[in-house]
């Protein structure tokens, strides 16, 4: 059975068809595939939700696991991989429940509210675009995670000279920026992580390490094709 909606969002679709690629208007594609009974499926997306998100991400685990989040279908906001995402979380699988978490560079929220879902106390989202600000916000309120979290329209780095401190920093900056390396550095220069705390930050696998002084350090990094996420803690000091 084939159905056609006469207000749909947009007329014409791009398809394969017998080989071949076509543009056709609705009432061809339909009127083709009754005459060559051939069987084929064809998702509708109304252009209004192209244009503001998808949603191709979930949460893995947790209080909201399986959740679809929203995304935009843009390029402004560049999610992190479910397949990236799991490998850090497996790396901090068992230093999350009951921490203080910032996600800065939030964008979507996700690594934040993954973080909420495996029983994070608490978690800050710092971004400065007003889409992301807005997409985070809804999808803390589809997990039901708003009730343990901050979402703040800040620029990341001067955030960082606040005096809060955090059990788990997330950094996941733009992709070949050098953002990654300044918010080290302002949390090392402001000493933003407690005793014990970790820092999880994902940048181009191109780009060098950045050092860290002592009480810091770099516990392990781990590469994932283009990318390489960093592991860097803070000993216990007297």
């Amino acid at each position: 059975m084939l159905l056609l909606k006469e207000n749909l969002a947009f007329e014409r679709i791009q398809t394969k068809f017998k080989g071949m690629r076509h543009s056709l208007s609705l009432r061809e594609t339909a009127r083709d595939a009754r005459n060559d009974h051939s069987f084929f499926m064809v998702m509708f997306v109304p252009k209004v939700m192209r244009k503001e998100c998808s949603f191709n991400m979930r949460v893995i685990s947790g209080s909201a696991r399986g959740r679809r989040l929203k995304e935009p279908a843009g390029f402004d906001i560049r999610p992190t991989s479910d397949k990236v995402k799991e490998s850090i979380f497996n790396i901090i699988q068992f230093d999350i429940e009951g921490r203080k978490v910032l996600d800065l560079f939030a964008g979507t929220g996700q690594l934040g509210i993954e973080a909420l879902s495996r029983g994070a106390a608490r978690a800050v989202f710092v971004d400065t675009k007003a889409d992301a600000i807005k997409l985070i916000w809804s999808n803390l309120k589809h997990c039901k995670l708003e009730d343990s979290a901050q979402v703040l329209s800040r620029d990341a780095l001067r955030f960082l000279e606040s005096d809060e401190k955090y059990d788990l920093i997330i950094i996941d900056p733009p992709y070949d920026s050098d953002l990654a390396e300044k918010s080290v550095e302002k949390i090392i220069e402001f000493d933003k992580l407690n005793a014990n705390g970790i820092i999880i930050c994902e940048i181009n696998a191109e780009r060098t390490t950045p050092d860290v002084p002592k009480p810091y350090f770099l516990h392990k990094e781990y590469k994932y094709g283009t990318i390489k996420i960093l592991r860097y803690e803070r000993e216990i000091t007297d």
